[in-house]
């Protein structure tokens, strides 16, 4: 389709209506991006003539377990949840009273899908070759956005002849609109579903906690990290993956000797922990029952070799040095921005106390972000990313859940789970898919070292400069 212009503002309109169009171009796109933020479900259709089964294959060792308790029969559906990445086959069914399948050669057809990064997936066996089509929300909204630049297309050619000076303004306020209209209806039900999503993710809360023996949650997938200061390879369980929110369980990430080092720093410095009181500062709360001391790490100690600690400060210091640095290579491998010590809060000691499980008040840490997890985008010298590392587990109690993602972690002593919530390309914060709690603590204690890390610090502007809001003091004080 083309339209002509005339005249000497022919110029000028060509470049207004290049940039309508890279805008229309960038709605276009946004309606594309928008699609499956939620709800990772998979609902499979059978639109064959056959009747079939549906198997998940094990990630590592390729065994496959039988899902369906009956054959999924020409016309039904048949839905399952999944994680990104993860196989299935679909295997036709042998005719009634035969071992065989009604096909040319008399073999039964085995196709395979694997779970896309996009949510809420679409799988339609047709036809008598077992053909699957894969389709989502974004496919779905490719086909949508099509249909709109088709329709506005027809109208604009139709006006082309009798009325070509306008034929491109038309074009370009049709797909302005159909696009807009797309764009509202999609934000609507995103909106809709967050709410939903953290309604449930609050209800379901106190029964995760008081439930002792609800499981660590499953994998999304597995992966080994090799630390490049000491070489040793760490199993990897990544229980939630997003662009913006990431919760990955760290096999062995904390040594016994690391953990007694820090509770040794720790004594004389414990304190009852505080929480950010919405205007800057910290108080202590009831949300928050815990003591705690913060370790300043000594980076002159990082490289030094045991045999020459000349007492047992300096081998203190020197694990704790140690720690710290994996901390951050392990933060720098999975966001890749380059995160250094220098400006970063301290390592912090934390302990839980239990008391019994008619404890009406236990210690615990009720729901809550470690950062801004509004969305927006991330204010410079704030918290991104967080490590928890477990030193001493309670008998009763003291999991870590993070409601509004569906995942609950049983700490084990030694392991890790480390959580972001930032997007390390656009620096937009999460929504609240890393919101977690320390569930109660009910018998023994728990003893864990946490590392806050921040984006945005360095030896000239300190975490210390920040009040809790995210604004250095020196600028709210001008305020």
């Amino acid at each position: 389709m083309t339209a002509r212009t005339t005249g000497p503002s022919s110029s000028a309109n060509n470049g207004t209506m290049t940039s309508r169009l890279l805008s229309v171009l960038l709605l276009v796109s946004l309606c594309w991006l928008a699609q499956g933020s939620f709800n990772r479900d998979i609902t499979m259709s059978n639109n064959s003539p056959h009747s079939y089964d549906v198997y998940w294959i094990h990630p590592q060792s390729g065994e496959a377990t039988k899902l369906n308790p009956d054959p999924v029969t020409p016309g039904q559906n048949f839905p399952l949840q999944s994680y990104v990445h993860h196989t299935f086959q679909v295997r036709q069914v042998a005719s009634p009273g035969k071992s065989t399948c009604d096909t040319p050669n008399d073999t039964c057809h085995v196709r395979e899908f694997q779970v896309l990064e996009t949510h809420e997936q679409f799988i339609d066996v047709v036809g008598d070759d077992f053909e699957i089509r894969h389709s989502d929300h974004t496919t779905t909204a490719e086909t949508e956005a099509s249909s709109v630049i088709d329709s506005c297309q027809s109208k604009a050619t139709a006006s082309l002849s009798s009325n070509p000076e306008t034929a491109m303004d038309q074009f370009l306020e049709c797909v302005e609109g159909g696009v807009a209209t797309q764009l509202e209806h999609m934000n609507e039900e995103i909106a809709y579903q967050a709410k939903i999503r953290k309604q449930v993710g609050s209800l379901l809360e106190n029964y995760t906690c008081a439930d002792l023996e609800t499981p660590t949650s499953p994998d999304v997938v597995e992966e080994e990290w090799v630390s490049p200061v000491d070489h040793v390879s760490r199993h990897v369980h990544i229980k939630h993956e997003r662009s913006a929110s990431r919760i990955h369980y760290v096999e062995n990430f904390i040594s016994d000797q690391e953990c007694r080092a820090m509770e040794q720093a720790a004594k004389p410095k414990l304190h009852r922990a505080t929480v950010a009181d919405g205007k800057g500062g910290s108080h202590f709360s009831e949300n928050r029952k815990a003591m705690q001391a913060g370790i300043k790490v000594h980076w002159d100690k990082e490289h030094l070799e045991e045999s020459e600690a000349q007492n047992e400060d300096s081998l203190t210091k020197h694990h704790i040095a140690t720690l710290s640095r994996r901390v951050y290579d392990y933060a720098n491998h999975v966001l890749g921005l380059d995160i250094q010590p220098n400006g970063q809060e301290d390592l912090m000691s934390i302990q839980y106390f239990g008391r019994g499980t008619n404890d009406t008040t236990p210690d615990r840490y009720t729901p809550h972000c470690d950062g801004d997890c509004t969305g927006l985008p991330h204010k410079s010298g704030t918290r991104m990313a967080t490590m928890v590392m477990y030193c001493i587990m309670p008998t009763k109690g003291g999991a870590t859940n993070f409601r509004n993602s569906g995942v609950h972690v049983h700490g084990q002593q030694n392991d890790a789970v480390f959580f972001s919530y930032i997007d390390p390309t656009t620096k937009v914060m999460d929504s609240g898919f890393t919101e977690h709690s320390g569930c109660p603590v009910l018998e023994g204690e728990k003893k864990i070292v946490t590392q806050w890390i921040r984006y945005g610090v360095d030896d000239e502007n300190p975490w210390s400069s920040f009040n809790t809001l995210g604004i250095k003091y020196s600028e709210a004080a001008d305020q």
